[in-house]
């Protein structure tokens, strides 16, 4: 059985990320999946003095273990001002000075949605731009523009047009995993 870490961008509790990744998470069949939240490697905020004067945080070696122990990556990130959460950033700084290969080759399915109509497309962009120079794969990807007209809990994503590009994108993950 192929074990898939799952975690949202954010430490938000209500995070719409966090949301998004549980419920592509749950349209897989015969994975161990491994929901893990940001929140539970909360670490100082990343600087070279900090890590000279102190190492590298437990919680990044937990992350990177997590990491590790995956054989596929789900990822939804959410966007502030264009960019990456600073929890998530913080993490992507500390785990990335253990191993340059941070993402170990592992295929990743990229997401971000956001309430408003570019679903979080900068944050895809830079993402898809830099997760490959710390070996992140990036086989699929996916922005779910407008949350709350096109997401619904009970029933996942409700525009038909959005969840053929969603299940297409989760296919490709599926065939890379395998």
């Amino acid at each position: 059985m192929k074990r898939i870490l799952v975690f949202a961008g954010s430490s938000s509790r209500n995070s719409i990320n966090k949301k998004l990744a549980r419920f592509a998470a749950s349209q897989l069949e015969d994975t161990d999946n491994r929901i893990i939240d940001l929140n539970d490697f909360e670490m100082p905020l990343f600087s070279v003095d900090r890590e000279i004067d102190s190492g590298i945080p437990e919680e990044a070696r937990k992350f990177k273990s997590e990491i590790e122990q995956a054989d596929g990556i789900i990822m939804s990130l959410a966007e502030h001002n264009g960019s990456y959460s600073t929890a998530y950033k913080n993490v992507y700084d500390w785990v990335s000075r253990i191993k340059g290969n941070m993402w170990e080759d592992k295929p990743i399915l990229l997401m971000a949605t956001s309430p408003g109509a570019r679903g979080g497309k900068s944050v895809l962009q830079a993402a898809k731009s830099r997760l490959p120079f710390q070996g992140g794969n990036v086989v699929a990807s996916f922005s779910l523009p407008l949350f709350k007209d096109n997401f619904d809990g009970d029933h996942g994503i409700t525009d038909e047009q959005l969840n053929s590009e969603f299940e297409g994108q989760l296919s490709q993950f599926v065939q890379a995993v395998e």
